[in-house]
């Protein structure tokens, strides 16, 4: 038995009317976060190029794969084999300069192949009348900024000096969801107006954050 039919064993296990209440209690819609959170500290490793810590976190990705996986076979949707199958069967499509006769020579004629397969694959309909080109509906930065701050207050860490606390928890206590959203839009808007990158702005600024309440923590002691 291959290792990958052992995850799926112990995924089916734990999913079991015996097995663990957490794991039994999951949805699609709940391990969203768990698999955005898996992704970020996925790319954390790559950013290092820390193999052996790569290698844990692509173990943990393939969970979330393989879990739900198992949520949409036991409703009768799809098994790991029919992904599986399915996304090989992309891949040899969109590669005939591979497994086919047509030969390619650069990077960009296979881009520029593929768009053509792949917009041959939706009916030949792009999506050129779309207001919005199709965005992924997280954002990992807003994300990690929230994990940070959560860590601060859970743990009292020393901010002072880092963070204006006593603005944050002022400011915290006049908004609602509203408000915050046309914040935060309005910021991305201007970030985008400057030619800024708000994502890897507030990426960067979280992990300064972190540094500096670390290094007061190691003063601290």
């Amino acid at each position: 038995m291959s290792a990958i039919d052992d995850l799926r064993k112990t995924i089916a296990r734990l999913r079991a009317p015996d097995g663990c209440p957490w794991d039994q209690e999951q949805t699609h819609a709940s391990l969203t976060r768990c698999l955005i959170d898996e992704c970020s500290e996925l790319l954390d490793t790559i950013d290092r190029l820390d193999m052996p810590h790569m290698r844990e976190e692509l173990g943990d990705v393939l969970i979330q794969v393989v879990f739900h996986a198992q949520l949409a076979e036991e409703a009768g949707h799809f098994d790991l084999e029919a992904v599986a199958r399915e996304v090989n069967e992309k891949l040899i499509r969109r590669h005939p300069h591979v497994f086919g006769e047509n030969r390619l020579e650069t990077s960009e004629q296979v881009l520029v192949q593929w768009d053509a397969i792949k917009a041959q694959e939706k009916g030949g309909q792009k999506k050129n009348d779309a207001i919005f080109k199709e965005l992924p509906p997280r954002l990992p930065a807003l994300m990690f900024a929230e994990a940070v701050w959560k860590q601060i207050e859970k743990k009292q860490l020393p901010a002072d000096g880092v963070v204006d606390v006593d603005a944050v928890k002022a400011l915290g206590a006049t908004l609602d969801e509203a408000e915050l959203g046309r914040r935060l839009f309005e910021l991305a808007a201007a970030a985008r107006v400057k030619g800024l990158d708000p994502e890897g702005a507030l990426r960067l600024h979280a992990s300064q954050v972190m540094r500096d309440v670390e290094r007061n923590t190691a003063v601290a002691r």
